[in-house]
């Protein structure tokens, strides 16, 4: 943690956010990820709080933080419980999405209103036949006057319940060549026909937050919501709005394995053995050496990802290798913190079984491991090429 420093200000931020998280999420989390309970009180602090505009800019009523200080948000309220985070990330991916790519006057109808939460909501990406293939996507928006008209279905969208606003991807040509560039972007809002959100799909984890399937059928939306004002623009826009996703995926992952080392190393110390506490064992002190080396890469990996993202530079390369180690560090320490727990690592009574549920996802979320590894791979050749 010593190559970097916050001002005061942020520091209060981070330090509110601490406070935030022990006295609202902390007490309840539990709780209500048992019962897959959406916790309504706690967004409806966090709008209070403003916690919804934390990254869009003060012209447009937000708090503008800077990329580094909002990773370390996303970490300490995911240190506490990841569906929090996940409900603040998918709202705040698509306010990025506005603020870097729409015209002004969609920038000043809808980022205000996304920074006090009065809008929120995330991205309607993902299909059942397209997922990290996303060129691959079916659902169609025709132009028709000064309306499109959106037919077909999304799946796996956090927020669609209880959120009212998204950002949809489309295609608006469907025979251009490469398929991608036919692949649009709409700030889409429920409240018209033709927007039905359907089944809550049960999942492993990331309870709490309801991730829906939502269909489509002639759905109409306004012209002027084309982010961009320009058709085509979709694919270019998703991939921009993925490197602030990518930082705050690992941010999530940086969070999952604080949480599980934290827990641990508490345990070890309380925990007794043989007339001994486990944390004088060697076998536990190997895993505790190791766990607190990769929470520590995995932290320094995030906020080189997010500095790199502040400043302005391109940073697919460095968050890519962030969202990769991270999020394996998430996972990997997750199942040591249940070993070191032993037997009551496998009951509800202790929260490592949250996180041994829990972080799997990050594998998988904004594009999977397997598929960052290619992209590295492609830019590190690209990056060191003779």
């Amino acid at each position: 943690m010593s190559l970097y420093t916050l001002t005061a200000e942020k520091q209060q931020v981070l330090d509110m956010v601490r406070d935030f998280c022990k006295n609202e999420i902390a007490p309840v989390a539990s709780e209500l990820e048992h019962a897959d309970e959406y916790p309504h009180a706690i967004v409806e602090k966090m709008k209070e709080l403003g916690f919804f505009g934390l990254t869009i800019p003060e012209r447009y009523g937000g708090f503008a933080i800077d990329y580094v200080t909002y990773a370390l948000i996303i970490e300490e309220i995911t240190r506490h419980w990841m569906s929090v985070a996940g409900i603040l990330n998918s709202h705040l991916i698509m306010a990025y999405i506005v603020e870097k790519y729409g015209i002004e006057e969609q920038k000043m109808t809808f980022l205000p209103k996304f920074a006090t939460g009065e809008c929120r909501g995330g991205l309607a990406l993902s299909e059942a036949e397209a997922g990290t293939d996303v060129q691959n996507i079916s659902t169609k928006a025709t132009l028709n006057g000064d309306h499109y008209i959106v037919n077909g279905s999304k799946m796996f969208i956090t927020n669609a319940r209880y959120g009212n606003t998204f950002i949809l991807a489309a295609k608006t040509n469907s025979k251009i060549e490469p398929r991608y560039k036919g692949i649009s972007l709409f700030i889409i809002q429920k409240g018209n026909d033709g927007f039905y959100v359907q089944r809550d799909i049960e999942k492993l984890g990331y309870k709490g937050v309801k991730t829906c399937e939502i269909t489509f059928e002639n759905f109409r939306v306004p012209s002027n919501q084309l982010i961009g004002g320009e058709e085509g623009k979709g694919f270019k826009q998703v991939l921009g709005g993925l490197e602030l996703g990518r930082v705050n995926v690992a941010a999530r992952g940086v969070g999952l394995a604080r949480a599980a080392f934290e827990d641990s190393i508490k345990y070890a110390q309380e925990r007794k053995t043989f007339g001994v506490p486990i944390c004088e064992h060697q076998a536990i002190q190997l895993k505790l050496g190791d766990m607190g080396t990769k929470l520590e890469a995995a932290r320094l990996l995030t906020l080189n990802a997010a500095t790199k993202l502040q400043n302005g530079e391109r940073s697919d390369l460095e968050a890519g290798m962030a969202k990769l180690f991270a999020t394996e560090a998430g996972f990997e320490l997750a199942s040591e913190g249940m070993r070191i727990h032993g037997g009551y690592g496998y009951t509800k009574e202790f929260n490592i079984e949250r996180y041994y549920r829990d972080s799997p996802l990050m594998l998988i979320g904004e594009g999977t491991n397997e598929m960052q590894k290619i992209i590295i791979s492609k830019s590190l050749v690209e990056k060191y090429k003779i």
